[in-house]
């Protein structure tokens, strides 16, 4: 009932006679329903019985009976019906910080919007009058305020219409005649909209700089686990290095227990060799002992003398003054663990470069050479990974970008992050390597220096590396380096170059300030009479996680 009752409208409940909701209502014979006392008072003074909707005539006044079904629908339509009006007053109704309605009487309801030539507020039912009389119609309606007054000019009494630009405040028509009469002033709407103007502006500005803000917090947060990520991969690498550390510390251990063993069994070897002689002397001494006691206990003189020259002559003796048994270990500790020492010391220092070198690997780039930066000079594989000097100028276009001087720069360009590549060198006598800014001088001589926007080292003569640190600085290294790797932090402003396969740190610049973007550099030097002839070669970075 209720559901079927929603979809009904007000109109089907109206009397046409009262227009109200029918109360008691019944049915005449043509089928057009009425409230029975209405009907009723309509014939009683209408003298023909006629229908008040359709005019049909009745010869007799019909009997009237109450609909009950209809009257059962108009009651609970009426009670439907209360309830919304007593919802719509209460949510119309005014709570604490509202603006009221200033012409409510009982219950104040909120106001919809204030009138400012009124200056009151007035809530939907005492609105109606300024949307319907034409002159209401041009009042000046604006969202409902408090302090109507506020917005009359005290002096005055008259709206608060213009704004001075002098004095930066709001005045009215009769001010702009007294006190600020000379005084720039501009209506109320247009300072406001250029104010508005201003605080959009503003706005725009702050949401700027909080997207600014977020995208930093984005950029941290990813950098912190880029860091975790790298944490986790320097540990895992730490943990291989010394638990190979452990095993090279196992193994001299034991290799030096073996020497002091075999030492001592030499030793004492030595020493049961020195008693058996010493034993044996011994002997022969207490032989001789005896018959020297016997002979010395004779007291005929003429038989010592005549047996004295029958004496077995004394046995050699060897000199044990000098003989001393002594644990040869001794030295081996000394000699033997200063070389334990230094080979573990070695061998630290290769798995940390190892980890090292390892760890920038992973930042490993994709690098291509630019053909329309190099040299007329050099010659570049098709697929942009090698180049050498040719020694034939080729007809190639002029542009900014291109050098005249012998390098190429990659295609890659890097203004953040970290970055990785590997270039082979092997068999070659001359050549130049790193990171340029975008800005270089291309076409005049320059000296290769941070300071001039390279960060490189070279290597002259087939045996001469340097660092071109603007004065250079001559490297010594333990081997001759046939791939060279260089890795960069744009963010920490480092430039490190490696010796791969020996996997030691060439060289280092260091508190770099990057400004621009970075583009990898390469210069093969001349031929110097095919010497120098072998190509530079991007390779890939052969590394494991």
């Amino acid at each position: 009932m209720a559901a079927a009752s929603s979809l009904l409208s007000e109109d089907q409940f109206l009397c046409s006679i009262c227009l109200d909701v029918f109360t008691d209502p019944v049915t005449i014979p043509c089928g057009h329903n009425f409230c029975k006392t209405c009907i009723t008072e309509h014939w009683n003074i209408n003298v023909q019985c006629l229908c008040p909707m359709c005019n049909k005539r009745f010869h007799r006044r019909p009997e009237l009976y109450v609909n009950t079904f209809i009257s059962e629908m108009a009651a609970q339509f009426r009670q439907s019906h209360v309830k919304e009006i007593t919802r719509s007053s209460e949510q119309q109704r005014a709570k604490p910080g509202d603006v009221v309605c200033d012409v409510c009487t009982e219950t104040k309801l909120k106001a919809l919007k204030s009138c400012l030539v009124c200056l009151a507020s007035y809530c939907e039912t005492h609105l109606e009058p300024h949307q319907r009389i034409p002159g209401l119609k041009r009042h000046k309606l604006i969202d409902p305020v408090k302090n109507l007054e506020g917005r009359m000019c005290k002096k005055h009494d008259r709206p608060l219409e213009l704004f001075c630009k002098n004095d930066q405040i709001c005045v009215c028509q009769f001010c702009t005649e007294s006190d600020h009469k000379h005084h720039h002033t501009v209506p109320l709407i247009e300072e406001y909209e250029g104010k508005k103007a201003e605080l959009n502006k503003a706005e725009a500005e702050v949401q700027q700089m909080i997207q600014e803000r977020r995208l930093k917090i984005e950029k941290i947060k990813q950098s912190v686990k880029l860091s975790k990520e790298d944490a986790k991969k320097v540990t895992a690498a730490s943990v291989q290095v010394f638990t190979a550390l452990i095993q090279s510390v196992e193994r001299g251990l034991a290799q030096l227990i073996e020497i002091i063993e075999e030492k001592q069994k030499t030793t004492e070897k030595q020493a049961e060799g020195f008693i058996i002689e010493l034993e044996e002397e011994i002997i022969e001494l207490m032989k001789r002992s005896t018959e020297v006691e016997q002979l010395s206990r004779t007291e005929d003189p003429l038989q010592l003398l005549q047996s004295f020259p029958s004496l077995n002559p004394a046995p050699h003796i060897k000199d044990w003054t000098e003989v001393k048994v002594h644990l040869s270990c001794q030295g081996t500790r000394g000699t033997d663990l200063d070389h334990l020492k230094e080979t573990l010391t070695k061998e630290v220092k290769k798995l940390c470069a190892d980890v090292e070198l390892k760890t920038v690997q992973q930042f490993a780039v994709d690098v291509t050479l630019d053909s329309e930066t190099a040299n007329p000079d050099l010659i570049l594989s098709d697929d942009g990974k090698q180049v050498n000097h040719g020694d034939l100028k080729q007809n190639l276009p002029d542009s900014p970008k291109r050098f005249s001087s012998c390098c190429v720069l990659g295609k890659q360009s890097f203004s953040s992050g970290r970055f990785y590549y590997e270039v082979q060198v092997k068999d070659k006598t001359d050549w130049t390597l790193g990171v340029a800014r975008e800005s270089i001088n291309r076409k005049n001589f320059f000296t290769l220096a941070p300071t001039n926007g390279h960060w490189t080292i070279c290597l002259m003569n087939g045996n001469q590396y340097k660092a071109l640190a603007g004065p250079s600085i001559q490297l010594s290294l333990n081997s001759k380096p046939q791939t060279v790797g260089v890795y960069v932090d744009y963010e920490e402003g480092l430039v490190f170059f490696y010796d791969v396969d020996a996997a030691d740190l060439m060289y280092s610049f260091t508190g770099c300030k990057f400004t621009e973007k970075l583009y990898p550099y390469f210069n093969p030097c001349y031929n110097d009479g095919g010497k120098n002839s072998t190509p530079l070669i991007i390779t890939p970075v052969n590394h494991t996680d």
